[in-house]
């Protein structure tokens, strides 16, 4: 997993960049491909900060090298506020521009046909049958195989990782039994939850989803600690002048708090959640720090 690259915001007392900014047209770089949940968001967006900022924000798909591609181009970008980039939880760089991040818990389920009730009768059958189940992850690095190796660490399990190219690629092949489990977000399985063919073990956060009432944390259902929550967030490349960062985060977190914006993330089982930069900065710190002690304590080596 990338680490995070702390950087502190300049000193920059003038009013010169914050007058005239936007200047020219906005760009918003998204590390995944169009029609994915990050590009309608960055969309949603976009469209508000172009009523907003009077300037066209226009979303460009960068998908590849688990984000690295948008990453990078951010980084070569102009610090003038210009070029954003809509980073995922696999992404942290440069400064942190907060736009209340939105953030969502990962869901354990298995396919109905496993006759299993809940993460201890899963634990119980692996036990049993060391090296038999499977479990399916984006890939090495990605927040699916990371939340996965911790749960056969804490657990003491062995299951087998069988890795997909793409984010939810492993849906077909789940919902078919050829794999047995997957640690996925809540709106892409809750229909086939529903449906009776897809069980919901445990939600990976702090509390329980209201589109899964009945279905207990990772806490309550015996992995105490074990929580994997999806994120992502505006960031703007470092040196950005601090009077622009303040212009587009006022701007940021309107978007996010429109009506139609918040009722259409609250309806995909995610949450906005409200920083500052600087708070924003500090939990990107934190989860580099937790999901690196994971990829250590589960000797992942990168490809």
């Amino acid at each position: 997993m990338k680490q995070v690259l702390a950087c502190v915001l300049a000193a920059f007392t003038g009013t010169a960049a914050a007058q005239s900014f936007p200047s020219k047209p906005i760009r918003i770089l998204v590390p995944s491909p169009a029609g994915s949940s990050p590009d309608i968001r960055a969309r949603q967006i976009g469209a508000k900060l172009t009523e907003s900022l009077g300037q066209p924000v226009i979303v460009e798909n960068r998908p590849g090298a688990n984000g690295m591609i948008a990453a990078r181009e951010t980084v070569r970008a102009a610090p003038d506020g210009h070029t954003l980039f809509l980073a995922l939880i696999n992404n942290a760089i440069g400064d942190a521009l907060n736009p209340d991040p939105c953030m969502t818990p990962l869901v354990m389920v298995v396919n109905a046909s496993l006759n299993v009730q809940s993460v201890r009768e899963f634990v119980e059958l692996a036990k049993a049958k060391p090296g038999a189940l499977t479990y399916a992850s984006g890939g090495t690095g990605s927040i699916s195989q990371l939340v996965g190796e911790w749960i056969k660490s804490e657990a003491g399990i062995k299951v087998l990782e069988v890795p997909y190219k793409g984010v939810n690629a492993e849906i077909p092949d789940l919902l078919a039994g050829v794999v047995m489990a997957a640690y996925v977000v809540p709106q892409v399985i809750v229909a086939h939850v529903n449906a009776g063919k897809l069980r919901a073990l445990a939600v990976a956060g702090p509390s329980r989803l209201a589109m899964f009432p009945t279905v207990p944390t990772t806490a309550e259902a015996g992995l105490p600690g074990v929580e994997a929550i999806v994120w992502n967030g505006i960031f703007a490349p470092a040196g950005t002048p601090p009077p622009v960062i303040q212009i587009l985060h006022r701007e940021l977190v309107r978007a996010y708090n429109a009506p139609d914006v918040k009722n259409q993330v609250l309806a995909t089982g995610s949450e906005v959640v409200g920083d500052t930069p600087e708070e924003f900065a500090a939990f990107v710190r934190s989860e580099g720090a937790k999901w690196s002690k994971v990829i250590r304590d589960a000797n992942i080596k990168p490809d």
